[in-house]
């Protein structure tokens, strides 16, 4: 049995992203070639390493066995990588770092820009997710570090504070909520708001909130980014709730009404998360040290 590293890289991303198009991409192979590998390897071990599906793929038992030694032999080939320093031409270590909405547009684009103009021998694949998936992917190793609101499950997990994060209701100015100086989130359900993009993991958390109050948020619009809803609220298009510092990075505060939503979910803590943070690469380490410290 002979399975190379690419051969091991792409079964992970085929097998994490549930589709071999999808894990073909990741890997940076054509399809045609990716789905050559993925028979060649089921050939080697004579038997079904994915199910296939209507919806995509999913690992076998045995896919679920040479998953999760696939996942060993790439971590201590990037941990070998970082800590002998010797990189092939070309290669390159490779982190795969998971975070929320706030983190991903707020907190993280200048640390991790940072990182990598001081380290050019490393990649770093940042995904947007929800807090809980993140969790639950750290733990699975399917990340190396996530970046979290405090809320989520994080047994298991090693964690490490990064940075405090407020969620806002912002209004145009003459908007009739306007004057507050707070409101109940549930309170505010009776507006019409400015969303974010269906996969936005803070409008999901948002519509899950919402539920949970009895109610739904009625969308006028969805937009792609933070600065695109604040520019829409003060345009006059509805309401949005948006992170604290997303307004003052976007400037213009001075043409939106700010209130603070007094739900406790709304104040978090956004914390560093890691499995074990002495097996992860030494990359994966720089890249938490670079951001807790």
């Amino acid at each position: 049995m002979h399975f190379d590293l690419t051969d091991l890289r792409l079964f992970l991303d085929v097998a994490e992203s549930g589709s071999i198009t999808a894990g073909a991409a990741r890997s940076g192979l054509a399809l045609a070639s990716a789905s050559a590998r993925v028979r060649g390897m089921e050939a080697q071990v004579a038997v079904a390493l994915l199910e296939r599906g209507r919806r995509g793929v999913t690992p076998t038992p045995a896919g679920r066995t040479l998953l999760h030694h696939a996942r060993l032999v790439t971590q201590q080939m990037e941990r070998m990588r970082g800590e002998v320093g010797a990189y092939a031409r070309g290669l390159k270590a490779h982190v795969r770092l998971m975070a929320n909405t706030a983190a991903t547009a707020e907190f993280l684009p200048e640390a991790l820009a940072a990182f990598l103009a001081e380290n050019p021998n490393v990649d770093i694949e940042l995904e947007e997710r929800g807090s809980p998936e993140i969790a639950r992917a750290v733990a699975g190793e399917l990340a190396d570090i996530g970046v979290v609101a405090g809320h989520a499950d994080l047994a298991g997990l090693e964690s490490f504070p990064f940075r405090a994060d407020r969620l806002v209701l912002i209004a145009p100015p003459g908007h009739a909520l306007a004057l507050r100086d707070e409101i109940a989130f549930a309170e505010a359900l009776g507006e019409e708001f400015v969303g974010l993009a269906g996969d936005s993991a803070l409008q999901q958390h948002l519509g899950e909130h919402a539920l949970r109050a009895g109610g739904r948020m009625r969308l006028r619009a969805r937009v792609s980014g933070l600065d695109a809803a604040c520019r829409m609220v003060a345009l006059g298009a509805g309401v949005a709730v948006v992170p604290e510092a997303a307004v003052r990075r976007w400037g213009g505060s001075e043409s939106l009404a700010v209130i603070r939503l007094t739900d406790a979910w709304a104040e978090r803590q956004l914390l560093v998360v890691v499995k074990r943070l002495e097996t992860l690469p030494a990359q994966a380490r720089a890249l938490v040290g670079h951001l807790v410290g």
